[in-house]
C-alpha cells in the first residue's frame, strides 16, 4: 500500500492492543478523580467557617476564668504535653480560696458566754515576768496602796494594756475605792510596790499558788504573799460559772484577790437569786446566786454574804 495511508486496522497484536485499553482506563481514571478532588475543595472554599485562631483557643465546653492560684493552663482544656499525658493541675492552697467563692463570715461568740474569741491560751511559760512601765494617779480616798502588774513572757499579753484594764477595775465606783479606807495607785518599773499583780500561764499559776487540789489543777487564781497571781486562762476565757463578758470576770478576779490583799475573807451565797458576793469563790459554783463581779452595787451597798469558817 502507498505509504502514509492506512487501512482503518491496527498493525497491533492483540496482546498489545489489551495493554494499550488499559492504559487509556487508567488515564481516564486518575483525571476523574483528580477533577472531583478540585470540586470539592472549591466547595469547601466557599463554605463560611471559624477562624482558625477561634477553633484553638476554645476548649470544647464553655470558656472557664481560671480561679485564683491557677494559671490558665492548669485548667480543663489545656492542651497535654508532648508524650500523650496531661499536665497535673497543681492544688490550690487552703489559704487562696477560688476568686468565686462566697465569703462566710465567721461566727461571732456571744458575750454572754464568758468566752471571746482570742488566741489559743498556752499551757506553760518560761516563769519569767515582763513589769509594765505605765503609771497612774492615786485612786480613792485612802492612803494608797502602791502596785504594779508583771506579764509572763511569751502569754501574748501586753503589760501595759493589762496594767491599763486593772487599773480601770480597781478606780470603778462599784469596786474597793467605794470604802474611803482604800486606794491605789499604778507604779512604773523600778519603784517600790505594796503588792505586785502576775498574769501568769496555768501551770505557773499553779506554781507560784501551790494548786493541788485536783480540780483546780490549771484553772484558779490566787494571791501568795503580796502577790496577787491572775490565771492567764481566766484572763483570756473567763469562766464557765461566769455568765457575763470575760471583761466582767477579769474585775471578779481582781476584785476578789486584791480582797484578800487588804484583807477580806471568803464569803458565800446569801440566798438564791441573789448578786454573789465578790469574795465568793464562784468558780466553785453560785450556789443559787448570780453571777457578779463588784463588792457593791452601784447605789454603794456592800454586795455581802455569810462568812466562810
Amino acid at each position: 500500500m502507498p505509504a502514509g495511508h492506512s487501512t482503518g486496522r491496527s498493525s497491533l497484536s492483540p496482546r498489545a492492543r489489551r495493554r494499550a485499553r488499559r492504559r487509556t482506563r487508567l488515564r481516564r481514571t486518575i483525571l476523574g478523580s483528580a477533577a472531583l478532588l478540585a470540586v470539592c475543595a472549591t466547595g469547601y472554599a466557599l463554605v463560611p467557617g471559624e477562624d482558625p485562631a477561634e477553633v484553638s483557643d476554645k476548649p470544647a465546653a464553655a470558656a472557664r476564668t481560671p480561679e485564683a492560684g491557677e494559671s490558665p493552663a492548669d485548667g480543663p482544656g489545656a492542651a497535654a504535653p508532648q508524650g500523650g499525658k496531661a499536665a497535673p493541675v497543681p492544688e490550690r492552697s487552703p489559704a487562696a480560696p477560688s476568686a468565686k467563692a462566697p465569703v462566710v463570715p465567721k461566727p461571732s461568740v456571744s458575750a454572754s458566754s464568758g468566752a471571746s474569741a482570742t488566741p489559743a491560751v498556752p499551757a506553760s511559760g518560761p516563769g519569767t515576768f515582763k513589769p509594765s512601765a505605765a503609771a497612774g494617779q492615786p485612786q480613792g480616798k485612802g492612803t494608797p496602796l502602791r502596785w504594779r502588774i508583771e506579764v509572763e513572757e511569751n502569754s501574748g499579753i501586753d503589760p501595759d494594756t493589762a496594767a491599763r484594764s486593772v487599773e480601770t477595775i480597781l478606780g470603778d465606783p462599784r469596786g474597793w475605792t467605794r470604802d474611803p479606807a482604800y486606794a491605789f495607785q499604778l507604779v512604773g518599773a523600778g519603784q517600790p510596790v505594796d503588792f505586785t499583780v502576775k498574769i501568769a500561764t496555768p501551770t505557773t499559776t499553779d506554781r507560784l499558788c501551790e494548786v493541788v487540789t485536783p480540780e483546780l489543777i490549771g484553772e484558779t487564781n490566787c494571791r501568795a504573799g503580796h502577790t496577787v497571781v491572775v490565771n492567764l486562762k481566766r484572763w483570756q476565757e473567763g469562766s464557765p460559772q461566769f455568765n457575763g463578758p470575760v471583761e466582767e470576770y477579769r474585775a471578779l478576779i481582781v476584785n476578789h484577790e486584791v480582797g484578800h490583799e487588804i484583807g477580806r475573807d471568803h464569803e458565800t451565797c446569801p440566798g438564791p437569786g441573789q448578786p454573789a458576793p465578790a469574795m465568793m469563790q464562784q468558780i466553785k459554783g453560785l450556789l443559787g446566786c448570780t453571777a457578779n463581779a463588784w463588792p457593791y452595787s452601784a447605789d454603794g451597798t456592800y454586795l455581802s454574804g455569810p462568812s466562810v469558817p
